[in-house]
């Protein structure tokens, strides 16, 4: 489905925005909630573009994808071909390839791994996060930038210094927020997060496949065992779960969505996050040069503010890149994830 439209507004209106929600992105991108009395997936477009223009010149380019077709890599690789045909080209520079059988279930199906991920942890009380009202959420960008990482590997044990980026930034979150929230030393908690196949070894993808490639891992422990370990045990975990991501996990991921009907991810006590700073959101270019603005949406809202995550990539009022987390909490533990933060960041 194509749309346009013209809005009275310029892009100075929208200010300096550098993480999600994006001001007003229900009026530049059609929400699947608005379409009354029609099915998921099946009489919904499987795309949904809206091009706004703006009275500076300047437009919004909006989409929406079905994400039983692509991920967000697929769905990058989808917008740049339509850059590179806008700009001139014959063809896309990648021609777009099926492969889906890789991901096939085995037969019969028989899951090798306890995907968490699916499984709402055992016990304890009833998550705050998923009962606090959306009226008493505060909701507060974090930047990291080079002092913020510097801070963190100054933090981090000496083997695990060449922590990644990502690594580094989660693992102070997931720390820092399980503090803040006060779960009980015994509760179990988690970080689920997104790992993507593409590139990883013996995952045999052809290139320019543009499916849902990935899988959700999961760091769990105690929230006691979380915050006396400090970020080095954080750290440790996150690395492990992000190993753990391989061929026979995501064939694993598949059969068991074979033989329990495709169930919901885990919500309570899990911080689930996925990192989209390296998907290139800023660098399509329609002809009309880099954009202003490229990302999610409507990041960490929804009807369970602050349990999902976005990474983003994006710049302070320095000038310097940097990671962008937007979070949300309630009010009175925000002010506590922000001490936390401040603590794990500040350098030595």
């Amino acid at each position: 489905m194509f749309v346009e439209a013209d809005v009275d507004l310029t892009a100075a209106d929208f200010g300096d925005v550098q993480s999600p929600p994006f001001p007003c992105f229900e009026q530049f991108i059609l929400e699947s909630t608005t379409v009354a009395g029609v099915e998921p997936v099946i009489d919904r477009p499987l795309l949904y573009i809206q091009v706004t223009r703006l009275k500076c010149g300047g437009f919004i380019f909006g989409q929406r994808f079905c994400h039983c077709v692509v991920d967000a890599p697929g769905g990058m690789q989808f917008e740049k071909a339509v850059c590179e045909l806008a700009c001139g080209a014959a063809s896309p520079s990648i021609t777009p390839a099926w492969g889906r059988e890789m991901f096939m279930a085995r037969q019969p199906p028989q899951p090798s791994y306890p995907h968490l991920e699916y499984s709402e942890p055992a016990g304890g009380a009833v998550d705050r996060m998923l009962t606090t009202p959306p009226g008493d959420i505060a909701r507060v960008p974090f930047f990291f930038g080079p002092r913020e990482i510097a801070g963190l590997r100054q933090r981090a044990p000496p083997h695990m210094s060449r922590s990644s980026r990502f690594e580094l930034v989660a693992a102070c979150i997931w720390l820092g927020r399980t503090a803040a929230l006060g779960y009980g030393a015994d509760e179990e908690v988690r970080l689920s997060f997104i790992v993507n196949a593409r590139g990883r070894r013996g995952v045999p993808l052809p290139e320019g496949f543009y499916g849902n490639a990935f899988a959700y891992s999961v760091a769990a422990t105690t929230a006691g065992e979380l915050c006396a370990g400090g970020l080095g045990y954080a750290l440790e975990l996150v690395k492990k779960a992000k190993s753990a991501v391989t061929y026979d996990y995501l064939l694993s991921v598949a059969d068991l969505m074979v033989l329990r009907g495709r169930p919901l991810f885990a919500l309570s006590r899990t911080y689930i996050v996925s990192d989209v700073s390296h998907a290139g959101f800023k660098s399509v270019d329609f002809g009309w040069g880099e954009s202003v603005y490229g990302g999610p949406a409507k990041g960490g809202e929804g009807p369970i503010p602050g349990v999902t995550n976005y990474f983003s990539r994006s710049k302070n009022g320095k000038g310097e890149e940097g990671t962008v987390v937007p979070i949300s909490l309630p009010k009175d533990a925000m002010e506590k994830f922000q001490l936390e933060v401040e603590g794990l960041t500040a350098e030595i």
